[in-house]
């Protein structure tokens, strides 16, 4: 069956950020079709589509980040009308081996059939920022009264912050997105 369009990509977010690390993934990777049903050339189409990660609201572990990922992207899919569904999810967690807390995020790309993961940098949290975190408090209003500022994470993020604007979230999650396209994009899956 051939299509007069690209794949259609939702985003398991409402974030702007969100939708634009998972564009940014799709140019590097050079998606353009689903494997030739689409004309060539024809680019993919990514909307926001917000939906519930079902984890907690700054989930803490790998296992609980990715599941929050693999949900969002699940649910896209449920949403209809789309050729993948991408999640993406930002954590904390601690890694063995090294001290402190680290800021993590997980993609994942799912089209029905199989999913895909990836994730993306790892940034040690400044202490005090850890300590509120392990305290019951979420990144994104910490960073905002670290900052004295709103909206961090519509804009560069803890990503661009603990940077000093080196890596901007979006970029950050766009790597996430990256390792998560592999099985889609390349043959050695």
């Amino acid at each position: 069956m051939t299509r007069d369009r690209g794949p259609r990509v939702g985003v398991g977010s409402g974030n702007p950020v969100k939708r634009r690390a998972v564009e940014r993934a799709l140019e590097t990777a050079g998606l353009e079709n689903d494997g030739g049903e689409a004309p060539a050339g024809e680019p993919p189409t990514v909307e926001s589509v917000p939906v519930a990660s079902g984890v907690s609201e700054q989930p803490a572990g790998h296992a609980e980040t990715v599941a929050g990922a693999e949900n969002r992207a699940a649910a896209v899919l449920e949403a209809g009308g789309y050729d993948l569904g991408v999640g993406l999810e930002g954590g904390v967690a601690r890694f063995e081996g090294a001290a402190g807390l680290f800021l993590v995020m997980w993609a994942a790309v799912d089209d029905g059939d199989r999913v895909g993961r990836g994730a993306g940098p790892s940034l040690e949290l400044p202490d005090d920022v850890a300590a509120r975190i392990e305290g019951g408090a979420e990144l994104g209003p910490v960073m905002d009264d670290v900052l004295d500022t709103t909206g961090v994470a519509r804009r560069g993020g803890a990503a661009g912050a603990l940077t000093n604007g080196g890596l901007d979230r979006a970029d950050a999650l766009a790597a996430a997105v990256s390792g998560a396209l592999g099985p889609f994009v390349s043959e050695l899956y």
